[in-house]
């Protein structure tokens, strides 16, 4: 009896102890969000600067290479692209760094990007003329250099985000590219060299040529529908599938023992399961298309990190109930044995958890039928995605309205069993795989969770049983529930380093922000400290001060004290005068002596104290009193 409490006071030590572990992967920078260059399947691009150093009161600029792959676009005019779409480049706001002694001040002031001459591109979809860049182009950023009171080298960070669709004539993507990062080098006596490239004065005026006509091709139509058959069927091998084919086939086999009527209904109600999914799709598509001008994505859904850990865990929990750590009370429901509306709602439920499940493990060719669609007029694409839903349930119907076939399917046995558990381990496989494709800093906290959620589950489902008293049921199973909810609110919330911009602890970076009396918010932190990952969560955690750190214009600093004779550890102890972590300070301009705030629970504090300072303004530059 002493074994299942002692269990339960080992997970609570272990939510504790590997918080800690667990911290020093969730602190890491997230290497996502900025980049020196980006490339994906379809576009690459890149930046350099005009000059290798610039003077004090010189004007120079910045060029953007821009590579697509043959038969892809960027949105070229904010009037005439679906949804506003177009390609938008911004250069954000830097702080200078120094290489000597002496802080920097000086002004950079970027001028309006300079696009290359657009192509026009007849887009069948909404049957409309548009302005496009392909190929190879690029964009440039000029900018003027102001004072510098100082002839040592200032490497000045400068970071450039780009939004816009990539587009081609079967699909549109709308990706969240990283911000570009380059340095602009200035000296004050610094010899200008060679430039490397000329910057136009402004843009050429876009090429004209004939607009294109629709072209009528019926047997192309044919032909996509036929590969969204094809790819509707391709669904049913799909490992993610896997979960609910021991349920189908039990269902089925069950089937082969009633009335034809009976088997075929049953198996009827799967298929509409299955196109009660893509018939939402399409349902979505249409919105998407009429109000906004623009298309669904097949798969966009994982590109959202909460979808992607829910799917990941959902997919833990399938996978220990293929190893019968517990059961689902389902068979009247799924095995169709009364004639109750349970049987028909059960089939329903299934053959929607099929489609669900069929979308992280989709095959090119779906994604090509899917896309086809979307670049269609809005009747022709709903049928070829109920096409896709159609070829996906069409082995269903054969089988529940063919007693003969019924007949060969091989009896329930033990065969089922290893073959679930099997199913088991590929779908951890798949889980894991989906894991590894969320950002950095959140993938150890799903881990922890993950093992946390799989104990518990096991819990929920082993330490009781059907005889189990109804107290004994109640609270173990309630305590499971509350190790879920304490290891999620541990492990599953969106790092800081997602929500705000942490910069790493420079006392020359500090220095040159306080210089141009710039407010600084410096987190003193640890990696062994668990009081430093509460205050993560109960303070920097909140949505509404990380925008006003960014309303403000506020630089944060996070100060790393985990090693002894790290730069933040000795500034703690000898400028700052603190005895240890936490501890957070905010510099406002205005006045000698930070703001302290020791402890947690100061997060009202640090927010009038973010809500007394000046804003900044919309296009990037801050007020008076803060420039």
């Amino acid at each position: 009896m002493w074994r299942k409490p002692a269990a339960i006071f080992c997970i609570i030590y272990i939510l504790l102890t590997s918080h800690c572990l667990w911290g020093q992967n969730a602190t890491e920078p997230n290497s996502a969000t900025i980049a020196e260059r980006i490339s994906t399947d379809v576009v690459t691009i890149w930046v350099e600067p005009q000059y290798e150093v610039v003077r004090p009161g010189s004007t120079s600029a910045l060029v953007i290479h821009l590579e697509l792959v043959e038969d892809w676009h960027f949105y070229a005019s904010e009037k005439t692209a679906p949804g506003g779409m177009n390609l938008k480049i911004t250069t954000l706001a830097a702080v200078p760094t120094r290489t000597k002694v002496g802080p920097p001040i000086l002004t950079v002031d970027f001028g309006e990007p300079i696009f290359p001459p657009s192509e026009p591109y007849y887009d069948s979809a909404i049957n409309q003329e548009l302005e496009v860049f392909s190929g190879t182009f690029a964009i440039y950023l000029p900018f003027n250099i102001g004072s510098l009171l100082s002839k040592d080298v200032v490497s000045l960070p400068v970071r450039i985000a780009i939004e816009g669709a990539v587009c081609s004539k079967m699909q549109c993507r709308e990706p969240e590219f990283p911000d570009l990062v380059t340095q602009i080098k200035i000296a004050g006596d610094a010899a200008m060299d060679k430039p490397r490239f000329i910057v136009p004065t402004q843009k050429t005026p876009a090429k004209t040529t004939k607009p294109f006509e629709p072209a009528s091709d019926i047997g192309s139509m044919w032909a996509a529908l036929l590969l969204a058959l094809l790819a509707g069927l391709a669904l049913n091998i799909m490992p993610c599938v896997w979960p609910v084919l021991p349920l189908i086939v039990m269902r089925i086999v069950e089937q082969a023992k009633q009335s034809k009527g009976k088997s075929t209904t049953m198996g009827l109600a799967f298929c509409l399961g299955i196109l009660i999914f893509f018939a939402s799709l399409a349902g979505a598509n249409i919105i998407l298309k009429i109000f906004y001008g623009t298309v669904l994505q097949w798969g966009d859904q994982f590109r959202n990190p909460s979808f992607v850990i829910a799917m990941s865990l959902l997919l833990v929990v399938l996978a220990l109930f293929m190893f019968g750590t517990f059961s689902i009370t389902v068979p009247s429901a799924v095995a169709g044995k009364s004639g109750s509306g349970k049987g028909y709602s059960g089939a329903i439920g299934m053959g929607l958890l099929a489609a669900i499940l069929s979308t992280p493990c989709s095959f090119g060719i779906l994604a090509a039928a899917f896309a086809w669609a979307q670049a269609q007029p809005l009747l022709p694409a709903t049928v070829a995605i109920m096409a896709i839903g159609i070829g996906m349930a069409i082995p269903y119907a054969v089988l529940t309205s063919t007693p003969g076939l019924l007949k060969h399917l091989p009896k329930a046995g033990r065969w089922m069993e290893i073959f679930k558990q099997t199913v088991g381990f590929i779908l951890l496989i798949i889980a894991v795989k989906l894991i590894e494709g969320l950002p950095q800093t959140r993938r150890m906290g799903v881990l922890y969770f993950t093992v946390i959620l799989a104990f518990c589950v096991w819990m929920w489902g082993t330490w009781v049983s059907y005889n189990t008293k109804l107290l004994r049921k109640w609270l173990t199973r309630s305590v499971a529930v509350v190790l879920v909810i304490a290891g999620g609110w541990m492990f599953l919330p969106v790092p800081t380093d997602e929500l705000i911009d942490w910069q790493t602890y420079d006392s020359g970076v500090i220095d040159a922000a306080l210089a141009q009396e710039k407010p600084v918010l410096i987190k003193f932190t640890a990696d062994w400290c668990l009081s430093c990952k509460t205050v993560e969560k109960v303070v920097y955690a909140r949505g509404n001060i990380a925008k006003l750190i960014e309303q403000k214009g506020v630089l944060a600093i996070k100060a790393d004290t985990t090693a002894k004779d790290a730069p933040a550890t000795l500034a703690l102890k000898n400028i700052y005068n603190e005895p240890g972590v936490p501890v957070s300070l905010l510099f406002v301009p205005g006045r000698k002596e930070p703001m302290r705030w020791r402890g947690i629970l100061f997060a009202d504090e640090l927010k009038t104290s973010l809500n007394r300072l000046a804003d900044i303004k919309e296009d990037g530059e801050k007020n008076e009193d803060q420039s």
